[in-house]
């Protein structure tokens, strides 16, 4: 009889075998903040989107959408997505045709 237990977390073949886990959605009052944020960024400025109660897998396909509707760059760390620029107008606009309650946030 085999032990649940046990698992595999190296190969001579493949190396390390990182353990993938399902990360659950955060939960979210209901309401996405969009704000601008220079702070630690030499000047440059970002528009960050908070408040999303998705998993990391949605939250990285959002952010793709937004980057190409913004056509410029950006990512998604610790569950906020970062898209180079002030983009805060046109994202909460794009945000507002898909359903969701957007603020915008900060100065």
């Amino acid at each position: 009889m085999k032990d649940d237990t046990s698992r595999l977390v190296y190969s001579t073949d493949r190396g390390r075998i990182k353990q993938t886990s399902i990360q659950t959605a955060p939960s979210s009052d209901g309401i996405i903040r969009i704000r601008r944020e220079t702070k630690g960024r030499k000047g440059s400025g970002v528009t960050t989107v908070t408040g999303f109660a998705l998993n990391s897998a949605e939250l990285k396909i959002l952010a793709k959408q937004l980057k190409q509707r913004c056509s410029t760059g950006g990512t998604v760390k610790q569950g906020i997505i970062e898209i180079q620029g002030d983009q805060r107008d046109l994202v909460k606009k794009e945000l507002e045709q898909r359903g969701y309650n957007v603020k915008l946030s900060g100065g």
